[in-house]
């Protein structure tokens, strides 16, 4: 280990981050290990708390905590649990990238975080999206695991805490597309249901799902929260089925899917929520449309705008349909240049 040093930040060095610098003067430190001695004080700058982020001037004296030498750095922990095969499986979903954040685009029937008998799941398989960091990526929300889109992930805690609170504080705007039964009439409308959670049949529980309340209900009814989701139909298929575009401003379990069903649209594949049984304004077609059409569920998290933790410009990411809904949209002639920007711009 070394000894506690100083460091006096010379003209060519200013102006330039702190961890950036700490790199490039430290490279066997890691990012993360940086970001920690910042948090604990360990660094510091001019004698003050500073964080990675800081700025440095000529003539800051930086101070440098005792470091390990390059041989004496613990080895990073080993991949185990992630295969080479699923690391690049996971690394292929990577649509976006920079020193803050990680976007996916998660295919569909991988679960976000693990659960009762998921054993492969987004979380673990952040091991193998470290790239030059020391810790793994964190997840800030999640998708069902039948939804297929944009995931996004924090490469540090601060930008963890900064898009957890955007998410908080609806600072984000996520526009998912899906085919549903029938032809939503108005074409451009909001959903208000509150929703309930309903315990399942199985001994744990197992197949429990979301009940709607209508609003007048909703503070009577115990365990009720208020929902809101805004929807426009794009495209259809006769009275068959439409391409619906959503937007859920606010965050419930399985907020869409139970929305949709509820007003007689369920999305097309939804076992759970559309059934042969369930009634819809169509023509009495449920959640499968049989022919080639997958039974997978159509519900894709079309694309995400966040504001970055760190520059705190306005982040836009799209990502590409799953193979079964590309397939979906080949064979009802739709692209996906026909969507609006922004599909919901006569609400605002």
């Amino acid at each position: 280990m070394s000894r506690v040093q100083t460091i006096t930040i010379e003209d060519n060095d200013a102006d330039q981050r702190l961890d950036r610098w700490f790199k490039r003067v430290f490279p066997h430190v890691g990012q993360g290990r940086v970001e920690k001695m910042c948090r604990k004080g360990e660094i510091r700058v001019n004698g003050g708390r500073v964080k990675a982020s800081t700025r440095l001037e000529a003539g800051n004296e930086v101070r440098i905590p005792p470091l390990p030498a390059p041989g004496e750095m613990p080895p990073r922990p080993a991949m185990t649990r992630v295969t080479e095969k699923d690391a690049k499986m996971i690394r292929d979903c990577v649509i976006y990238k920079d020193d803050h954040v990680i976007a996916l685009n998660k295919p569909p029937g991988l679960p976000t975080q693990g659960g009762s008998k998921q054993t492969k799941h987004v979380d673990g398989l952040s091991e193998a999206l470290r790239f030059e960091m020391d810790e793994k990526p964190r997840l800030v929300h999640r998708l069902d695991k039948d939804t297929s889109g944009v995931l996004l992930l924090a490469r540090t805690r601060p930008a963890a805490q900064a898009l957890t609170a955007a998410l908080r504080h609806k600072e984000t705007r996520k526009i998912y597309w899906a085919v549903v039964a029938g032809v939503p009439v108005p074409y451009l409308g909001e959903i208000k249901y509150g929703l309930v959670k309903a315990g399942g049949h199985g001994a744990r529980g197992e197949g429990e799902k979301m009940h709607a309340v209508h609003p007048r209900d909703i503070d009577s009814t115990p365990g009720a929260k208020r929902a809101h989701t805004q929807y426009a139909t794009l495209y259809r298929v006769a009275s068959r089925a439409s391409w619906v575009a959503m937007e859920p401003l606010t965050g419930r379990t399985h907020q869409l899917r139970a929305h949709m069903a509820e007003i007689g649209h369920p999305i097309i594949g939804d076992g759970k929520y559309g059934g042969s049984g369930q009634e819809n304004l169509g023509d009495g077609w449920g959640a499968k449309l049989g022919g080639i059409i997958s039974n997978k569920l159509h519900l894709h998290a079309r694309t995400m705008s966040f504001e970055h933790p760190e520059t705190r410009k306005t982040i836009t990411v799209h990502a590409d349909l799953p193979d079964h809904m590309a397939l979906t949209w080949d064979t009802f002639g739709w692209t996906t240049d026909l969507a609006a920007e922004d599909p919901f711009e006569e609400l605002r």
